[in-house]
């Protein structure tokens, strides 16, 4: 069993503004700890996984700061996408081509911005479901047990019966839900957090796409009959723009028959937000959460980040504040999911300086 990985690192985080711009997004930051996220993701995994098994997959914009951050990974295995077409079109550019260097690689497909803790359990997790997948041909994503009725998130409903150790035949799949149906969720007990992680042969999900996603499927085949050719650049452009825009849920999970859970019993985010920074930050006595030059009287339970200008906050609560470059975010907690509406507003009314 060869394992590889595929790192998801083309996002533009626009959760995160105004720290994360689109040259260099939310993975290419340093949020906690010396390493990026993106350095922190490949980190994670060396002791499972050889660093010429890793792929990377990106954008032109950012591949030139992916490529300065991973010296260690091998240039060719930096996939940059010409466009962005959403998670199916890339983990399958990807699959095609691990798939012709190993035809039975096993890939784990990880997001680049994750924070995760206990991390040797992790990497037990992602050996056990590499073994299933690769002997039993299936598709297995890892759920963790969600802790709050989180509205950020997707879930995943199981049947809690065993298929082996840790390894549960998926129900079904549920969008991000209002903070009702988030609750009925919590309290139903058989649903997890969709983490976005996945482990499966290249065989099998290629498969998995060839027979849910026949128009992508007829694409990938024509990029992968130009592999290694002088016109592969001319053909990726061509196949790859006039892919449609769909997710690997939504294109291959929701649909397939294989597809199983083993859950996560590490500590996980995705930090998709403000609002889990602050829920991971270290705390003062107040509930706040403080980086760089701030003055605070009177504040509780907020999260304010001003790293290179004095920022004097008296008398709120529960705020988000975020004095950075030349520009400020002033926000209440439980709204942090909206901060990616401000990027939409500066990229329709030509403000692209700011995003």
């Amino acid at each position: 069993m060869n394992i590889y990985a595929v790192i998801m690192a083309g996002g533009v985080g626009s959760r995160f503004w105004p720290r994360s711009k689109k040259a260099l997004p939310k993975q290419l930051l340093k949020i906690f700890g010396d390493s990026t996220m993106i350095q922190a993701t490949v980190e994670r995994i060396d002791d499972l996984i050889d660093r010429n098994k890793i792929f990377i997959i990106t954008n032109e914009i950012q591949a030139p700061e992916v490529k300065n951050q991973l010296k260690d990974i091998p240039e060719e295995n930096i996939i940059v996408e010409p466009f962005g077409r959403n998670t199916a079109a890339a983990i399958g550019l990807a699959s095609i081509i691990i798939k012709a260097k190993d035809p039975e690689a096993v890939t784990i497909v990880l997001p680049a911005d994750h924070i995760i803790k206990e991390e040797e359990i992790f990497r037990n997790t992602l050996h056990n479901a590499a073994k299933f997948a690769f002997e039993k041909k299936a598709l297995v994503t890892i759920g963790i047990h969600p802790t709050r009725p989180e509205t950020g998130y997707g879930y995943i409903q199981i049947d809690d019966k065993k298929i082996q150790d840790n390894i549960y035949k998926v129900l079904t799949f549920a969008e991000k839900p209002n903070y009702a149906t988030a609750v009925r969720f919590l309290e139903s007990g058989d649903f997890l957090w969709n983490s976005g992680m996945f482990i499966w042969r290249v065989d099998t999900i290629l498969e998995e796409i060839r027979t849910y996603m026949p128009d992508l499927f007829e694409g990938l085949v024509e990029i992968e009959n130009h592999l290694n050719k002088k016109d592969f650049h001319d053909v990726l452009v061509k196949t790859y723009g006039q892919m449609k825009k769909i997710s690997i849920d939504y294109g291959i999970m929701e649909k397939s028959t294989k597809v199983y859970l083993t859950k996560g019993f590490f500590t996980w985010s995705d930090v998709g937000s403000w609002e889990e920074v602050y829920q991971l930050s270290e705390k003062d006595s107040n509930g706040n959460a403080l980086v760089g030059k701030v003055y605070t009287d009177k504040v509780i339970d907020s999260y304010i980040y001003s790293p290179d200008k004095f920022t004097a906050v008296i008398g709120v609560d529960n705020l988000i504040i975020i004095n950075y470059d030349d520009t400020l975010l002033v926000c209440r907690r439980d709204r942090a999911q909206d901060v990616k509406n401000i990027v939409e507003y500066l990229k329709m009314n030509k403000m692209d300086e700011y995003c």
